[in-house]
């Protein structure tokens, strides 16, 4: 790896943890950085993954208060969540690269979608808590295990996902559901990163620049993040998404 790679990264990465602590979408910043750099698609799948855990342990950290009282919830939701993320990680693990390469692009433009209509799902979520019904139906099991599946093989809008299928079952004000997605992300990352360290081609030269800049990018870059206009975030993040996406397009 050259110095300007490894600048790149940990730009990328420092710009990501910015980006997740504020309103999440850093892996459309992150997982491209490391396509740019030269990595396959997979190594810079599964790369980013691990690069990215910390910060997801980070993010739970501060969400304590939150989670108070949603013990029972965790530990059954997440059950299906190591179920799901096991299964996406074999998924990965076992795809022909070339499979994974020309699902790439449609997997970034999906979480590009995704992340464009987070707030419309916020807005819609905090409007149905009053007349929602908690319950553990195989319905809301069956999508958390897609959820976790999609969560470990690409990973990129998986907070999104997590979010809108909690806020349709649980009866619980938002930020409740925000700490409860981001231990069952844990959950599904911590499979990931345990099945990609072992089996996996991750790049680990890559992991340690990125794992660093991401956790200073969430703790310090989050202020600066914080100071712009969530619009101008919100579009700077999908412009450079989908100009990613349509470059890999054209690749194909």
């Amino acid at each position: 790896m050259t110095p300007e790679q490894g600048i790149v990264l940990g730009v990328a990465g420092f710009l990501g943890g910015a980006v997740n602590s504020v309103a999440g979408g850093g892996s459309l910043i992150s997982f491209p950085a490391l396509l740019a750099v030269g990595y396959p698609g997979v190594t810079a799948n599964m790369t980013n993954t691990v690069a990215l855990w910390p910060g997801y342990v980070g993010a739970t950290a501060a969400y304590r208060r939150e989670l108070e009282g949603q013990r029972s919830r965790a530990i059954v939701l997440g059950a299906t969540c190591i179920a799901g993320g096991a299964l996406g990680s074999v998924l990965l693990l076992t795809t022909p690269a070339r499979v994974f390469k020309q699902a790439v692009p449609w997997l970034i433009l999906l979480a590009c979608a995704l992340f464009a209509l987070q707030p419309l799902a916020s807005r819609a979520l905090a409007k149905r808590q009053a007349s929602s019904k908690e319950h553990r139906s195989l319905a809301l099991h069956a999508a958390v295990l897609l959820g976790a599946i999609y969560g470990a093989y690409f990973g990129a809008g998986l907070g999104i996902v997590l979010l809108a299928v909690l806020g349709f079952a649980i009866p619980a004000c938002l930020q409740e559901l925000n700490g409860l997605k981001q231990v069952l992300s844990v959950i599904i990352n911590s499979v990931a990163v345990v099945a990609y360290g072992v089996f996996g081609p991750v790049a680990w030269t890559a992991v340690a620049i990125m794992a660093v800049a991401s956790l200073a990018g969430g703790r310090l870059g989050g202020s600066f993040a914080r100071r712009l206009s969530p619009i101008l975030l919100r579009v700077l993040v999908l412009g450079f998404g989908v100009t990613v996406g349509c470059i890999l397009f054209a690749r194909q």
